[in-house]
Order: C-alpha cells, then sequence, then structure tokens
C-alpha cells in the first residue's frame, strides 16, 4: 500500500465526526429533559456529563485527523462552561433550554475558530472585532433568559427609573427592566432576522439560478416579477402588506424574506450567468448532466463566496427592516422585546437628557458594523485581493 493510502485509511471518516455531534446532541437532549422535570438533572451535573461522554469520540478525532486542536478545544470550553453553569446552577437549571442552546453556540464558535485559526492570524484587528462581537452576541442570544435579571414582560419597578444598583439602567415607559428588555430583544431579533434571511436567501438562491441555468420564457417572468416587486419601496410594500395579514411574527418573517429575496435573485442570476459561460459547464451539458446537476455541481460552488458575504450583507439589512417596521408599530409586538420598539416606547427621555433609547440603537449600529467588517475581509481574502 501506498503511504497516501495508508494516511487515508488513518482518517477519520466524517461518519465519526458526525456520531460525535450527533452524541452530543443527544445528551443536550437529554439534560434538557432531565433539567426541566420536577427535581431533574442539575445543570452543571448534565453539562459535566456532557464533557465526560465527548471525550472519547473528541479523542478520536483528536488523534487520527491530525486536528491537533479542535478537540481540545471544544473540551475545555465545555468544561468552562459546565463551571459556569456550576456558579449559577439555579438558572441554568430553571431555563434548561437556553442551557442546551448556549452550549450549542459555544461549541460551534470554538469549532470554528480553531477550524480557521490560521487564517484568523492573518486577519486584520477590524476583522477580529467583527467576529468578536457578532459571537459575543450570539452567546447573549442563546443565553438570553440566564443572563438577564428579570423577564422581559415582568414590571418591577416605577416607570422610567433611573440607573441604579437594582436596575443597572434603568426601567421603561410601564417598569420593566431595560436591561433585561435588551438581552431578550437580542434574541428576539437575530432568531426572527435568522429565519427571515434563510428563507429569503433559499428562495433567492433557487429562483435565480433556475432563471440563469434555464433561461428563455422563465427567466423573462421571473426577471419581470423581481422588477416589479423592486420597483416599490421595501418599507411601504411590507407595512401594506402587514396592515392587511396581520403582525403575527409569521407573516413579518414571510413578508421581510420576500422582499429580501428579490436583491438575492438579482445577485445570483448575475453571477451564475457569468459562470454558464464558461467551458467546463459547457462539457457538463455535452456530456449529457441534467439541469439539476448543473446547478448544484457546476454553478453553485463557483458563486458560493459572493453568497456568502451577501448573506452576512442581507442579514444586517433584515435586522435593519426588522427594527424600522417595530418602530413604526408593524414590526414585533409588545410586550416581547424588541430594539425598534424599545427605541419608540422611550423616546421620551431624550427630552430630558437621559440615553436610555439611545442604548437599543447602539446594540443595532454596534451588531450592524461588527458583520460588515468581517465581511468586508470575508469578501478581501475570497477575491485575493491585498491591502
Amino acid at each position: 500500500m501506498t503511504v497516501k493510502a495508508i494516511a487515508r485509511m488513518n482518517q477519520p471518516s466524517r461518519f465519526v465526526f458526525w456520531l460525535a455531534f450527533l452524541v452530543t446532541a443527544a445528551f443536550l437532549a437529554f439534560l434538557a429533559v432531565g433539567t426541566s422535570a420536577q427535581g431533574g438533572i442539575p445543570a452543571a451535573f448534565g453539562v459535566f456529563v456532557l464533557a465526560v461522554a465527548q471525550l472519547p469520540l473528541l479523542a478520536l478525532i483528536f488523534l487520527r485527523a491530525g486536528t491537533t486542536s479542535t478537540a481540545p478545544a471544544i473540551l475545555v470550553a465545555t468544561l468552562i462552561y459546565a463551571a459556569g453553569a456550576a456558579i449559577l446552577g439555579g438558572r441554568f437549571t430553571a431555563f434548561a433550554g437556553s442551557c442546551v442552546l448556549g452550549l450549542i453556540a459555544l461549541q460551534t464558535i470554538v469549532f470554528l475558530a480553531v477550524r480557521y485559526r490560521r487564517s484568523l492570524a492573518k486577519a486584520p484587528p477590524s476583522a477580529l472585532f467583527g467576529l468578536t462581537v457578532t459571537a459575543a452576541y450570539l452567546m447573549v442570544a442563546a443565553l438570553a433568559p440566564i443572563l438577564a435579571p428579570y423577564h422581559e414582560t415582568s414590571v418591577v419597578g416605577v416607570k422610567y427609573a433611573p440607573w441604579s444598583s437594582e436596575f443597572l439602567l434603568g426601567t421603561d415607559n410601564v417598569g420593566r427592566d431595560m436591561l433585561s428588555r435588551l438581552i431578550y430583544a437580542t434574541r428576539n431579533t437575530l432568531l426572527i432576522a435568522a429565519a427571515a434571511t434563510a428563507l429569503g436567501f433559499l428562495a433567492g438562491t433557487v429562483t435565480g439560478l433556475l432563471a440563469a441555468t434555464v433561461g428563455g420564457w422563465v427567466d423573462n417572468a421571473l426577471s419581470r416579477v423581481v422588477d416589479i416587486m423592486m420597483a416599490i419601496p421595501q418599507l411601504i410594500f411590507a407595512l401594506l402588506i402587514l396592515t392587511i395579514v396581520g403582525t403575527s411574527i409569521t407573516s413579518l418573517v414571510v413578508v421581510i424574506a420576500v422582499v429580501d429575496a428579490t436583491r438575492v435573485f438579482r445577485l445570483v442570476r448575475s453571477v451564475s450567468m457569468n459562470v454558464l459561460a464558461l467551458d467546463f459547464v459547457e462539457a457538463a451539458w455535452l456530456r449529457g448532466e441534467g439541469l439539476y446537476w448543473i446547478m448544484r455541481r457546476e454553478v453553485l460552488p463557483n458563486i458560493m463566496e459572493p453568497l456568502i458575504v451577501e448573506l452576512g450583507i442581507r442579514f444586517c439589512f433584515v435586522i435593519l427592516f426588522i427594527s424600522s417596521l417595530s418602530f413604526l408599530g408593524l414590526g414585533i409586538q409588545p410586550p416581547t422585546a424588541d430594539w425598534g420598539s424599545m427605541v419608540r416606547e422611550n423616546a421620551g427621555l431624550i427630552i430630558y437628557g437621559d440615553i436610555t433609547p439611545l442604548l437599543p440603537a447602539a446594540a443595532i449600529a454596534v451588531l450592524t458594523v461588527s458583520i460588515n467588517l468581517a465581511m468586508d475581509w470575508f469578501l478581501q481574502k475570497s477575491s485575493g485581493l491585498k491591502e
């Protein structure tokens, strides 16, 4: 046997790699069920059990895959998370779902950071700042009920109470804790923005690939529909539809996804047509490959880099769009916390020199700037351009 063949045999299969995460998911479900039951498993103990259960499979990846840092890093992060669960054991046990979500988010962040550590080592400070702040927002969103002192809808004091040791950021117009609502708003806004972005991106990508690959009347029909929708200002279109169908979370996600899909369609169609003109795609047509094969194996892999950058930019626009709708009263409805509605509800404090209404606005600005800094670096890296 050749040296390369032996090396391939020593590498763990994808089955082994995903088995580690399936075992992780099983123990996470076990933890969620156990902590949600009366007198169930303490969260800290459950996380420690999860870390120990991961150890053999992570060690297998560590020893055989050549990923000399991934498995230990995930294990150390899990143990640190378990220590935090031990310190705040009561809150972790009370919110088992957030405990599980936080651990998944932490392990995913650590895995990506170690996997791409060489690229991150060469990243500019602006990109590192953007990635770090974005990761922090994700962790806050995942652990919102655990980190928030009070529930987002609980009235805990008098309205417009000043900043104090009891209410670090004061209270809002009905006496709810501002810090708690800011933390919950991070989760609510990011989850709805992620759902709307994913749905819109999927719809725009599929229709854009079809229009570029099939061409003819399909391309003309889809392009004309998109042109008509883009001729209407986004905000006016969303306000009109939401006024008719209502302001539920489902309708909000669908309307934003439809509006967002038109922009994705234009980008995907444009870059796909450039790829379809290349020789290797023509060769695939000549050897008899089908439409699905051409789109999935020839076109899509060659347009992924601009799509990833567009995904980050679209996500920022969706966050701003949701906040704008909430500020106008047709977005996320009270008493659910949302950055845009928090600005509207407490705008009167600005007259008295109180900066509390600016805090949710600052949260929006910091997140969007951070994502854009990270996407700028990725675009520069993928394009091969140097500073």
